[in-house]
């Protein structure tokens, strides 16, 4: 019984681990943004047209 708990928690330790591995290890100051993301325009609400009547 004993060792079925140890091999869980070994289990659980693993797949914690691997979830920290892809979440949280990487790029010291986050994802580098695409070209696309780099040129366009930041989307405020002053400026995301939602207030805007649609001219069609």
């Amino acid at each position: 019984m004993g060792l079925i708990l140890l091999e869980a928690l070994l289990a659980l330790a693993i797949l914690a681990a691997i979830v920290w591995w892809t979440m949280f290890s990487g790029r010291k100051k986050g994802e580098l943004l695409s070209s696309e993301e780099a040129t366009a325009p930041t989307k405020t609400p002053e400026n995301s047209g939602q207030d805007k009547p649609n001219p069609d």
